[in-house]
C-alpha cells in the first residue's frame, strides 16, 4: 500500500541531502512532489529525474525559502500545478557557526533568516490552502541542537528552537480545521558534509550514541513519512528526535 498516494507534499531545499531523501520517499509513497531549491542546476535536474521513476508528477522550482513574496509565488505555483498541498515539508537550512564572542551580526543573521523565517513564510502562504481543504500536515525539519543546545552554534540553535515552537503554535491555531504540525529534530546524521569529517572525530561523535553509529538521511525521511501520512492522524505537536538515543 502506497501511504501518500494521492497526496502532493511541497519540500523546500530537497534538490540534496535529507530534503531529497524525504522528496524519494515520498515520492515512492505515491506522493507527487513540488520541491524547491534556490537554483535549479544540474544537482535538481538529476533530483527531479530520479522523482520520476516512481511514476509520479514532479514539479522543481527556484525559490528563495526565504523571500517572503517568493514564497508566495511558489505556493501559487504548485496550486496552478497541482490543485492541492498536502504536505509541506520546510526542510531549508543553512549554517554559520561561530563562538558567541566572535559571531557577527550577519552570521546571525542569515541563519535566523534562511532557516526560521523560511518556515514561517512557507506555513503562512500554506495554512488558507490547507484551511480550506480542511487537512494537512506541516512538518519542520529541526535538528537535536534546537532541543538541547550546542556551543558554537547559538545562531543555528536559535533557529531550530524557533522552529519546534513555531510547528507547536501552529498545531494549536489550525488543529481545529483537521491541519496538523509536527517536527523531526535529527541528530548526528551521516551527510556529504559529516562524511567529510576526520575519521577520529566521526568515532567522538559515534561514541555519544547509544546506537553506536550516524543516522542516514533515509531514516529521517521515514519519520517524516509517518507524519505526512494518515497513519498519523491523531499526532500534532510532537517533536520526535531521530538521534539513536543521543538526546535522552
Amino acid at each position: 500500500m502506497e501511504l501518500l498516494k494521492g497526496k502532493v507534499a511541497l519540500i523546500t531545499g530537497a534538490a540534496r541531502g535529507i530534503g531529497k531523501q524525504i522528496a524519494l520517499k515520498f515520492a515512492e509513497e505515491g506522493a507527487d512532489i513540488a520541491f524547491t531549491d534556490l537554483v535549479i542546476d544540474e544537482i535538481a535536474e538529476q533530483t527531479k529525474q530520479e522523482l520520476e521513476v516512481f511514476g509520479v508528477r514532479v514539479l522543481a522550482i527556484a525559490s528563495n525559502a526565504a523571500d517572503f513574496a517568493q514564497t508566495h509565488d511558489t505556493v501559487q505555483q504548485v496550486m496552478d500545478t497541482f490543485g492541492r498541498i498536502d504536505i509541506l515539508v520546510n526542510n531549508a537550512g543553512i549554517t554559520k557557526d561561530g563562538l558567541m564572542l566572535r559571531m557577527s551580526e550577519a552570521q546571525w543573521d542569515a541563519v535566523l533568516t534562511v532557516n526560521l523565517k523560511s518556515a514561517f513564510n512557507f506555513i503562512h502562504a500554506v495554512s488558507p490552502v490547507m484551511l480550506r481543504q480542511r487537512g494537512g500536515s506541516i512538518i519542520n525539519i529541526s535538528s537535536i541542537v534546537g532541543v538541547h543546545g550546542n556551543a558554537g552554534q547559538c545562531n543555528y540553535s536559535a533557529s531550530k528552537a524557533g522552529m519546534i515552537g513555531l510547528a507547536k503554535s501552529i498545531a494549536a491555531e489550525l488543529g481545529p480545521k483537521g491541519v496538523r504540525a509536527n517536527v523531526v529534530a535529527p541528530g548526528f546524521i551521516l551527510t556529504d558534509m559529516t562524511q567529510q569529517l576526520p575519521p577520529d572525530v566521526l568515532k567522538q561523535w559515534e561514541s555519544k550514541i547509544p546506537m553506536r553509529r550516524g543516522g542516514t538521511p533515509a531514516e529521517v525521511a521515514k519519520v517524516c513519512t509517518f507524519l505526512a501520512s494518515d497513519l498519523a492522524s491523531y499526532v500534532s505537536g510532537q517533536v520526535i528526535l531521530v538521534d539513536g538515543g543521543m538526546g535522552m
